[in-house]
């Protein structure tokens, strides 16, 4: 399953870890996924992978 907002899209993001040495290997930062029941319609509830950002600004509401 991807590492995806169902919402806003945010998918990780990529870079390096660089040591001391300057030895370079690559890293990602996941985002912050939560599994919510959201409210799809006036009697539907659906189960969504949300990113807390997403949670915290509102852009759902909770079944």
């Amino acid at each position: 399953m991807a590492q995806v907002c169902e919402v806003c899209g945010k998918g990780p993001q990529f870079g390096n870890n660089v040591s001391h040495a300057h030895n370079v290997t690559r890293r990602r930062w996941n985002v912050n996924l939560r599994p919510v029941k959201v409210k799809v319609g006036p009697s539907a509830n659906k189960k969504v992978r949300v990113c807390a950002s997403c949670i915290k600004a509102g852009k759902i509401v909770k079944a």
